[in-house]
């Protein structure tokens, strides 16, 4: 079994481009590279854009598998899980991601990258995300992380610490 994950922006552009790229990358990787599995997160429009693409191609290659890796809800009732097995094939949450707070997010992609051999990402080194309040009474604002960096962040790390992973940056090439 060889892996693939999605990471991106919440506010990806959705171009056409973008599209038959994305096509064109994940077909290569199922006909080259022998990946069957294909690990999503959510909140983003770049994961929702892949999620399309791989839902298109498992017609063609219906060997292939779409999991859903959740980052809340440790425990599902059985109509939710057949409302996400109406668009994915599996679905989980990882172990780690169970206890881990507001770090849930966080621990699922990271748990994503480890389980993958390559790893999608639509990933702009200047993006921030939209500022935000700590409660509605608040005056202040803070800047929160973007999680596509973080995600970008730790599978740099992994490859430069060794692991066989290959990271593959749409941003770069639109």
């Amino acid at each position: 079994m060889k892996a693939c994950s999605f990471f991106g922006h919440r506010d990806t552009p959705q171009t056409d481009g973008l599209k038959q790229k994305v096509r064109e990358t994940v077909e290569r990787l199922i006909v080259e590279e022998g990946v069957d599995t294909f690990l999503f997160g959510s909140r983003s429009k770049f994961d929702e854009l892949c999620h399309m693409v791989v839902t298109e191609l498992k017609e063609k290659y219906p060997h292939i598998k779409r999991v859903y890796v959740r980052s809340q809800y440790p425990y599902i009732d059985k109509l939710y899980k057949a409302y996400l097995l109406e668009s994915y094939d599996e679905t989980i949450i990882p172990q780690s991601v169970k206890n881990a707070g507001k770090a849930s997010y966080v621990e699922r992609n990271q748990e994503m990258i480890n389980a993958s051999d390559f790893c999608v990402f639509y990933y702009n080194p200047s993006y921030l995300p939209p500022k935000r309040k700590y409660s509605k009474r608040d005056i202040s604002e803070y800047q929160p992380k973007s999680g596509t960096r973080l995600a970008w962040g730790y599978a740099a790390q992994k490859k430069h610490g060794g692991k066989d992973i290959t990271i593959i940056n749409f941003y770069q090439s639109e």
